[in-house]
């Protein structure tokens, strides 16, 4: 009896030490902290490598000869960003930052994606049938862009055992929509080692 006691104590000691060791935490950080788990590209990469491209775009002389020659600040989109990487890269996440870089330097305009563009048609559309004259968004005010952003996410891995370098590509594109000049191209490159 004393021994089954004792055996019993001894499982729900042990039991308690289990479940304890498998227990998650989670704690909240500030999104502009710092943490690399996996090596992988991430959010710190796709915010800090869309300010950087996006500041090496507008010091360069096509805003300039653009403001010059219309008298206007240029209209911009985003277009593609290709994941040619062999991770999966939610890309919408990079052209947003993109997308933001560009609206808070204040020197350019921006316009839709295609598919943001549909969206607001279709709720033009049914404005047109459901909204007063007063407030009813009219046909044809749409602004099309002067220049559109395209490019690409490339990786290489070298791996040996447990040791890994990951380098990642990022190409960009400025391309004027009317005549298909391209008057800016920048990239940026990222190295991590990871180990472990």
């Amino acid at each position: 009896m004393k021994r089954s006691y004792l055996l019993l104590a001894a499982f729900v000691l042990v039991a308690g030490i289990a479940s304890g060791c498998g227990r998650k935490r989670v704690a909240r950080i500030g999104v502009d902290e710092q943490i690399d788990l996996s090596g992988r590209w991430n959010a710190t990469d796709s915010r800090l490598v869309s300010e950087e491209m996006i500041k090496d775009a507008l010091e360069r002389p096509w805003l300039g000869n653009f403001i010059e020659r219309e008298g206007k600040q240029p209209t911009v989109i985003v277009g593609n960003v290709v994941n040619r990487t062999d991770e999966h890269i939610v890309t919408e996440t990079f052209t947003k930052d993109l997308e933001r870089a560009f609206i808070n330097s204040g020197m350019v305009n921006m316009v839709a994606s295609a598919d943001e563009r549909e969206q607001v048609r279709e709720e033009r559309m049914d404005m047109q049938e459901w909204a007063s004259e007063e407030t009813v968004a009219e046909f044809m005010r749409e602004i099309g862009a002067d220049y559109m952003l395209t490019g690409s996410v490339n990786s290489i891995v070298d791996q040996e055992g447990r040791r890994r370098v990951i380098y990642y590509q990022v190409n960009l594109e400025l391309i004027h929509t009317a005549t298909n000049q391209k008057v800016w191209i920048g990239n940026k490159e990222i190295k991590k080692y990871i180990r472990g």
